[in-house]
């Protein structure tokens, strides 16, 4: 069993020691109880759990406290996929959510899968999914102030669970200040994407990770036959020639963990029983 989480970038210029310290000790924690929920779950119960609990702290830009929009609005997407089954369900600018990764799930047993906007709102509300403004003061504030922050704040997660089975999950609240309607790449197979083979969960600037389709060229490449340090060193040099910024984690079906960013630092912790590593 293995498991590793991210929670976007850290920026030192722009964030404190102090947020730094909390972020670790963040990830460190659900990184461990995840871990423990694993234990008796499946990888694909597990990745949304991870992720809910990143939703849930206002330290990561992901349902509470999610980056507000050009005309003043919230508006988050996430997704998940199973590696066995390969079936990808999620959300795409969805409104008034406490966790949008809970309504992917909801999705993930229906016929239509993928919902955006609209739809995907009155899906979760008619579902019982309770009406929740996800906005904290904080974000309020950078909005009024329009400092337009651009960040960078995606979280995911990637599980190999004790039959062998992986899966993925990764959940935005935007970058701020984006035009409405914008689409990232955390509701697509490009940001997030498992097979048998592998998993792979992405952060960073969405247009980048989608023009290069990190997530499923890793995923393909480890498939066919690549190992999984190469696939991510093909797939960087792509990124890299577009001057793309994106971090990535994975797992391999062999237990391999995994990391890399194009621009330091990406947020991670990962924890495979026996060593739980974090970011510095």
């Amino acid at each position: 069993m293995k498991i590793i989480i991210h929670g976007g970038f850290f920026s030192e210029s722009s964030q404190s020691l102090e947020t730094k310290i909390a972020k670790q000790n963040a990830l460190k924690q659900v990184v461990s109880n995840s871990y423990e929920f694993l234990k008796t779950h499946t990888a694909l119960e597990t990745i949304v759990y991870a992720v809910e609990q990143l939703e849930n702290d206002e330290l990561f830009n992901a349902g509470i406290g999610s980056q507000i929009q050009s005309d003043g609005k919230i508006r988050m997407s996430a997704s998940m996929m199973d590696g066995k089954s390969t079936k990808f369900s999620g959300v795409v600018n969805i409104e008034n959510v406490k966790n949008p990764i809970r309504v992917a799930e909801k999705l993930f047993g229906t016929v239509d899968r993928v919902l955006g906007g609209e739809g995907a709102t009155t899906f979760a509300h008619s579902n019982k999914f309770e009406v929740f403004n996800p906005e904290i003061p904080q974000r309020r504030k950078e909005y009024e102030a329009k400092l337009g922050t651009k960040s960078m704040g995606t979280v995911g997660c990637v599980a190999l669970d004790a039959q062998g089975n992986i899966a993925a999950a990764t959940s935005t609240g935007g970058k701020g200040f984006e035009v409405p309607g914008r689409i990232s790449d955390s509701a697509t197979t490009a940001g997030n994407y498992a097979t048998m083979h592998c998993g792979v969960s992405c952060t960073g600037i969405g247009e980048d990770i989608v023009s290069t389709a990190v997530a499923t060229k890793i995923v393909t490449r480890v498939s066919d036959g690549f190992t999984i340090e190469k696939a991510f060193e093909k797939t960087f040099t792509e990124l890299k020639e577009i001057d793309g910024f994106a971090g990535a984690i994975a797992i391999d079906h062999k237990g391999n963990i995994y990391h890399q960013d194009s621009h330091p630092s990406m947020v991670f912790a990962s924890y495979d029983g026996k060593t739980l590593e974090v970011f510095e």
